[in-house]
């Protein structure tokens, strides 16, 4: 049955592709997918899989019972855009100013529609149920699996599964881990108030700029000085904000970053050792500051049985010919949720386009769509896999 179903799969290729470039030419930031939503649940009415909007959001689910007894396993795919400049010259660039699929997100939904599409010629045959899980607002906190989970619409599913297409890995290597995967991500705001004034008389001033420029050089010393060594973390200042004029002292900067963590014990540890460092550095240069910090998605940690259960199935994917448990990466994921909530495992497609070498987030970001019904088949792989589980 399963070559069958992958003989399914390889057969809707054309039409993952062509989803994949409709969405990539019409995306939609975070939160204000209305028009995704009706395309995803426009594409189930035709099929005639029963679905349900609203979730959680602008989440989407679809349910495919099937005609034996089984396990209900959750298939995860987002489908948010981010707010970047499409700057490839492809016939399928955004026609949306400003807005791109700049992380793979289409080729998600195109993935999981298109094994929707396959596994109903397989529903009878079927062991338990498919729930076909479309998720908006991974781009930005505080995302959309959070609250799909708070609305209590996993709370009859035994497991979860999830991929990403991963530009910077070949085609044909799977890659996960069996414990923490991706990194916590927060963000923070540090806005120092000092004293404006004439550029040429700095002594009557309280020069936020240098101020702001101290504070960054210490905040690195958190990770370098302040933190066990065998812990991970990065702090990064993204944005520094200040000043409007060569010859005026700026009276207030602001500083915008993110922390990464992969321990959720230190995550507190962070946060204190910043305020520390913030609170020190403006009493001994006289400002005054505000210091506003978000937490984001945490680490998504991976359950090591179901991690293990995507490596073994995915030798059935004949596409796939490398399989590596791999280090945690320093991006943030709000799949994290779904593994605090459910037992499951999230992994990386390999997508890599031969002669584009753009990363994630990137303007020129693009996918091997050769990669979409790998992604398909791993997943409804690891699905069938875990319904043999005792």
């Amino acid at each position: 049955m399963l070559q069958d179903i992958h003989a399914a799969i390889d057969k809707l290729y054309d039409e993952m592709v062509e989803t994949r470039r409709y969405l990539h030419q019409h995306p939609e930031l975070s939160f204000k997918e209305t028009k995704t939503v009706k395309y995803i649940a426009d594409y189930y009415e035709k099929i005639g899989i029963p679905y349900k909007t609203g979730v959680g959001g602008n989440g989407v689910i679809a349910t495919l019972k099937g005609g034996k007894p089984g396990k209900t396993i959750a298939l995860r795919a987002d489908f948010d855009a981010l707010p970047i400049q499409d700057e490839k010259d492809v016939p399928y660039k955004s026609k949306v100013d400003g807005v791109m699929h700049a992380c793979g997100h289409d080729g998600h939904t195109a993935s999981l529609l298109a094994l929707a599409k396959a596994m109903q010629q397989f529903q009878d045959e079927l062991p338990g149920t498919i729930e076909f899980l479309h998720q908006h607002a991974e781009e930005y906190a505080p995302g959309g699996a959070k609250p799909i989970v708070e609305s209590g619409a996993l709370e009859h599913v035994d497991a979860v599964f999830g991929t990403h297409l991963w530009a910077t890995t070949p085609l044909g290597v799977l890659q996960t881990s069996e414990d923490v995967f991706m990194a916590g991500a927060d963000r923070f705001t540090i806005t120092i108030q000092g004293l404006g004034g004439h550029g040429a008389y700095p002594h009557e001033t309280k020069d936020s700029i240098v101020i702001a420029a101290q504070l960054i050089t210490q905040l690195q010393q958190i990770v370098s000085r302040r933190l066990d060594p065998l812990d991970t973390a990065v702090v990064t200042v993204g944005i520094f904000e200040a000043g409007k004029a060569f010859n005026v002292i700026a009276d207030k900067a602001t500083l915008t970053g993110t922390v990464r963590y992969l321990n959720p014990a230190i995550q507190e540890n962070l946060i204190a050792e910043m305020e520390k460092i913030i609170k020190g550095v403006c009493i001994s240069n006289d400002a005054d500051y505000t210091f506003d910090y978000t937490k984001g998605y945490p680490p998504l940690i991976n359950h090591a049985e179901e991690a293990k259960l995507v490596l073994e199935a995915s030798k059935a994917v004949h596409d796939i010919h490398t399989r590596e448990t791999v280090v945690p990466v320093m991006g943030g994921e709000d799949f994290a949720y779904y593994t605090l909530h459910k037992p499951g495992a999230y992994f990386f497609t390999g997508a890599n386009l031969e002669g584009n070498p753009y990363p994630h987030h990137h303007p020129k970001f693009d996918i091997d769509e050769r990669a979409l019904p790998i992604a398909a088949k791993t997943l409804i792989t690891a699905y069938m896999a875990y319904q043999e589980r005792s």
